[in-house]
This record gives C-alpha cells, structure tokens and sequence, in this order.
C-alpha cells in the first residue's frame, strides 16, 4: 500500500475521501447532529479502537458489571406510527442485553460478487482491521469473540453510545468495530437505529429504520430515496466542525432478527446494491446456560 505521509494516509483511502468531498455535500456537523460519530485514524482502526476514543473524548468505559445492550430501552424505538408490541420477548431481550449473548455467523457471497468482497478485504478491511465482512463459512468456522462495550459521560452517567466489537478467533481479523445509539433524521417520522463505523479521516454511518413483523420477529432497513433519508452515508470530516457527507441511495441492508430457541435468536442480514442481493450472513445469537440460570 502506497503512504502518502500523515496529511494524507494512505492513498487507496485518499482517493475514498476525494470522492465522497467531489459528490457529496458540505454540512455542518452542529446543525446535522444525526451525522456525528466515532472518526477513525489514519493507519488503523482495530480492536482497541474505542479505549483510546473513549479517552480522547473524556468518556468512561463499561465492560461489565451487567448486561449491556445495543439498545438501552427497546421502547426507545417506538414512535408515534410505529408500535413494537407485537416483537418477540427474546428478541426484545437480545437488543436489551446484547452482551450475555455468544455469536457464531455463516456468510455467503452472490455470484460474481465474490472478487469485490475480496478486492475490499485486500484493498482496505485487513489493513484497517474495519468491515472485514467474512469471504466464506470457513473464516468464521474458529469462532467469534464478541465485546459489547458502553461509553459513558462521568458527569451526568449518561450512555453517550454502545460500542459492539467483533473478531474472527481463527485468522484474528476484526469483523466489525461500531457504535450503535438511536436517533433522528430528517427524512423518517420515528427514531432509528444508527450505527457508525469509523474509518479513517471520517466514518460509515447506517441509518436503519425499524419495523415489526406478526410473527413477533423485528427487521431494520437502511432504505431511502434522497439526503436525510434511513439509508447509508459516507462521511469525511473537514475543519471547525464540519463534513463532507455522501448519500448512497443504492446500497440498502436489512437485519431480521427472530426468536428461536429458548436461549437464542437467529438474524438473517442482507446487503443489496442497486436491488440486487450482494452478500447474505445469517446469525445464531445464543445465551449460554450459566447466564440463563443467574
């Protein structure tokens, strides 16, 4: 990989960041909160990424002392024409207490897909330990050790956000390093689920809104039409307080989460671009015994 010096990185990255500034807009940060996040360095972002940005922004770090979950109330998504009372308990359960849950993934790339996913991994997710989205079944076949980390503000006790930090046992590659917290946009009436994704000099932010489903199950969809939509955003960060932001209406990606055993829940993930189906990963999300008996 080609080091353009510290102003620049790398230059598979500064390219990224040249597109994003050439077809996405300037905005300020103050103004669009909903477009704020974790920004990752220049070099690597990593298991230990959160540690140092929790003590960068001041911020305490909870690993343990009970369960932590990517969504602190589940209540917290509802709004005023969306009701969750039909999801499942256990799926409720799941994003309440995200931490007590063990995780093993199955992934399967489309047809001639395959090569882009592994041009990503070569070009940027093994360098940056980011998104290194599984190549085959095989990777994840030595398991996944999977950390649920909150970030708390000291003063007021707040969880400012929730970190989930995923890592392949076997070839020690990070899968997925992001933070998850609810919000608004602009273009949806009803709170979403936002996840970022640092990355370097700016982020990858999903804006997934949420529905219910009969069967107790529970979907998120980042699916929009235009800036300010559900949907996924790059991102690159500029001076005094503002970005450069990139709406990118072709990609959308849907989780299904629903009940299963009595200890666990099972989610279907796709990503599609341009409405074709690219990558499907499929999850079993289990509660160990030791933990169900506490």
């Amino acid at each position: 990989m080609i080091w353009l010096g510290n102003q620049y990185g790398y230059l598979t990255d500064w390219i990224t960041q040249q597109w994003v500034r050439l077809t996405g807009r300037r905005v300020n940060l103050s103004e669009h909160t909903w477009l704020k996040g974790p920004v990752g360095k220049r070099k690597l972002i990593g298991m230990d990424f959160y540690a140092a940005w929790a003590k960068e922004q001041g911020l305490e770090l909870v690993r343990e002392g009970g369960p932590r979950g990517l969504v602190q109330d589940f209540g917290e998504l509802e709004g005023s024409s969306q009701e969750l009372g039909s999801v499942g308990k256990g799926v409720k359960q799941f994003y309440e207490q995200t931490s007590e849950y063990e995780l093993d993934a199955w992934s399967e790339w489309c047809g001639l897909f395959r090569p882009f996913g592994r041009a990503l991994a070569v070009l940027f997710s093994r360098r940056l330990q980011q998104l290194n989205v599984p190549l085959s079944s095989l990777d994840t076949s030595g398991g996944i050790r999977s950390e649920v980390i909150q970030l708390r503000d000291p003063r007021s006790g707040r969880i400012v956000q929730t970190a989930w930090v995923r890592e392949l046992l076997g070839p020690k590659q990070v899968l997925y390093v992001g933070s998850y917290s609810i919000c608004r946009v602009p273009g949806y009436p009803n709170p979403c689920v936002k996840v970022v994704f640092p990355l370097p000099n700016g982020n990858a932010i999903v804006i997934m809104k949420p529905e219910a489903y009969r069967d107790g199950s529970f979907s998120v969809t980042s699916s929009g039409k235009e800036f300010g939509d559900p949907g996924f955003y790059f991102v690159v960060h500029d001076r005094d307080g503002f970005a450069w932001a990139r709406y990118l209406r072709s990609l959308r990606e849907t989780i299904r989460v629903y009940g299963a055993e009595r200890d666990a829940v099972r989610a279907d993930h796709v990503l599609q671009i341009w409405g074709v189906p690219f990558l499907r990963l499929h999850y079993r999300l289990r509660m160990p015994a030791a933990v169900l008996v506490r």
